[in-house]
């Protein structure tokens, strides 16, 4: 080992030698390797952020959506619904479900009573579909027992209603069992313009808003959050088991997620790596003008070694050594200026949704970063290598 550490301490004395000449190449080296391993880091981000985006919509991986409806004229209760839903739940020992029914309810505001599009579900609805409220706060099981309902409505519904969502506001829900419910939390409209709508838990809305009937309303539906690689064995399950317990429906379950987004994240990397690739070459291009001009500058002192019994495999290995040796130390300032850049800009805001489960710095950016400094090093320094070995002596007297 004493030739290999001797070739790098000689390196590193010729980079403080030369240490003007491969200044601005090493600058650009680091900057380059401060942008492949950013934008890797980042494209991790932006894979986390489309993720979370379409879970939002479609529900955690995987999500079965189970609904069945009725072929003939009469509609079963809603009273069986719940009944099957809840035994297909228990059943399958599903962790998270939820059951959800689209309504209009009367809500008593200032200006008069207002049908308002109320959705229905379950407390896990929020950890499947990653909902997060602004103000207050989402359902819990126990708001199932409230004799007052609990709602969270978007920010139309509290403007409707003339109140902050600080000032714990009520509102009656009307309708032939009128009731007062409680607003716990809000959320933000989906988009400007949207009117009034309201969340409730499904156990609330059967005992003081449910319609006596389903023809208008339709048939409520189920939500199951199951493991991915169950999740087409569950489907065929499901469907065959709800069919026999709701007599007269046609049964439908399918996934709400998106399978696809794994070729997403591949052509993601692809194109992640094909940028940072190029930035890559780009600053190693500046690397080796500069190794090139250092070497014929150094014709005479390569001779004189040569002359002194310097095999060409040490010239070789000496000089390889010298670029290797600057990238790793522009590596290291690239990858440092990363995790700074990346801990202090809100890359997620800047993407335009807020990441719940943000991810670390992934260490494979780091290595990624450090590989291809090492790699742009050795392959700025073989072409100069190769220069450095073809000296003779002879020309140590020339120059």
């Amino acid at each position: 080992m004493t030739g290999f550490f001797g070739a790098l301490a000689e390196a590193w004395d010729e980079l403080r030698v030369h240490k003007l000449r491969v200044l601005l190449a090493l600058i650009g080296v680091a900057v380059a390797v401060c942008a492949i391993t950013t934008i890797t880091a980042a494209g991790d981000m932006l894979r986390q952020v489309s993720a979370e985006s379409n879970e939002r919509w479609g529900g955690r991986p995987a999500t079965l959506n189970v609904s069945a409806w009725p072929t003939g004229q009469e509609m079963p209760g809603v009273e069986e619904y719940v009944a099957a839903y809840d035994d297909i739940t228990a059943r399958y020992e599903v962790e998270y479900s939820s059951m959800v029914m689209w309504a209009q309810t009367p809500f008593r505001f200032p200006g008069g009573t207002m049908e308002t599009q109320t959705n229905a579900v379950s407390a896990d609805w929020a950890t499947m579909h990653r909902f997060v409220v602004d103000g207050g706060r989402w359902f819990t099981e126990a708001d199932a027992e409230n004799l007052s309902p609990a709602l969270v409505v978007n920010h139309a519904f509290l403007e409707a209603l003339g109140q902050r969502i600080e000032d714990h506001p009520t509102i009656v829900i009307g309708g032939e069992n009128p009731v007062l419910a409680t607003i716990v939390g809000t959320y933000p409209d989906s988009w400007p313009g949207e009117g009034p709508a309201a969340y409730m838990l499904v156990e609330s809305h059967l005992r003081w808003a449910s319609p006596t009937s389903l023809v208008n309303s339709g048939a409520p539906s189920l939500e199951l959050w199951v493991p991915t690689d169950t999740a087409d064995v569950l489907t065929e399950a499901v469907r065959r088991d709800l069919t026999g317990a709701i007599p007269g429906t046609q049964v439908e379950v399918s996934r709400m997620d998106s399978p696809d987004m794994g070729m997403i994240d591949g052509a993601t990397k692809w194109l992640i790596l094909g940028v940072s690739t190029i930035a890559l070459l780009l600053g190693g291009l500046g690397l080796v003008n500069i190794a090139l001009v250092t070497v014929r500058y150094r014709i005479r002192e390569i001779g004189i070694r040569r002359s002194f019994g310097a095999s060409s495999g040490r010239v070789f290995f000496s000089v390889l050594m010298e670029s290797v040796v600057a990238t790793i130390v522009a590596g290291v300032v690239g990858v440092s200026l990363a995790i700074v850049i990346l801990h202090n800009v809100p890359l997620d805001t800047l993407m335009g949704s807020t990441v719940q489960d943000r991810p670390g710095f992934p260490a494979s950016a780091a290595v990624t970063g450090m590989v291809a400094a090492v790699s742009v090093g050795a392959l700025a320094g073989l072409i100069p290598a190769l220069v450095a070995v073809r000296v003779k002596v002879i020309d140590a007297i020339r120059y």
